[in-house]
């Protein structure tokens, strides 16, 4: 599968914490029937056997639902079960060395902070950008705030496609309008909330007007 900007209008990035004893599956079924346009499956303390068991579950309902599914950082994972991508960050594999890896046809995002990372990363077989932290979030630790200004300098630098990710809501992604990113990424404005579903059709509402 190839990565086309309109699936990365609504990019869902998934997250255990919220499961309130639900299954992993079950809520990002949810989010899919809300318009979850990519999901990505992001593990951060599930052993290898049981990731691997359910990133091919995931994989399976992605399928169905004809939208990508890519693995957070776990490129031997991403190959051994044949995901359409992965997603890495600046501390993670090259570019580079992931392309080499998994072949010319799969997905690869690179998480970038500067226009510097962005241009490396489009240069080394990038095929999008998730660009942020673009408001204070509480789902990453070490997220760095990412300014609208060097979000829409990074946008202007490169011409594979740019969502922006961290802390967005459907109350404030309207202030990314005019940025020139084509979508969002999102972990806790859709699993944290009580109607996954409605969370995710109100926020991909937002989106479209956002960059209409």
């Amino acid at each position: 599968m190839k990565c086309d900007k309109n699936n990365l209008l609504l990019y869902a990035v998934t997250d255990r914490y919220w499961l309130n004893g639900r299954s992993l599956c079950s809520v990002v079924k949810e989010s899919l029937d809300g318009g979850v346009t990519f999901v990505q499956l992001r593990e951060k303390k599930l052993d290898e056997a049981h990731f691997l068991e359910e990133a091919k579950e995931l994989q399976q309902l992605c399928r169905s639902y004809h939208v990508p599914f890519v693995i957070n950082d776990n490129v031997d994972i991403a190959l051994a079960m044949d995901a359409d991508g992965v997603h890495v960050g600046q501390s993670d594999m090259e570019a580079l060395d992931v392309r080499a890896k998994l072949g010319p046809d799969k997905i690869i995002g690179v998480s970038a902070q500067t226009v510097e990372q962005a241009i490396l990363a489009e240069r080394h077989g990038a095929d999008y950008l998730g660009v942020g932290a673009v408001f204070p979030t509480g789902s990453k630790d070490d997220a760095q705030e990412v300014s609208y200004d060097t979000l829409k300098a990074i946008c202007d630098a490169v011409s594979i496609p740019v969502i922006a990710i961290g802390g967005i809501t459907k109350e404030n992604v309207g202030k990314l309008s005019g940025s020139g990113i084509c979508g969002i990424a999102v972990i806790s404005a859709i699993y944290a909330q009580k109607d996954i579903q409605k969370a995710a059709a109100d926020l991909k509402t937002a989106t479209n007007a956002m960059l209409a």
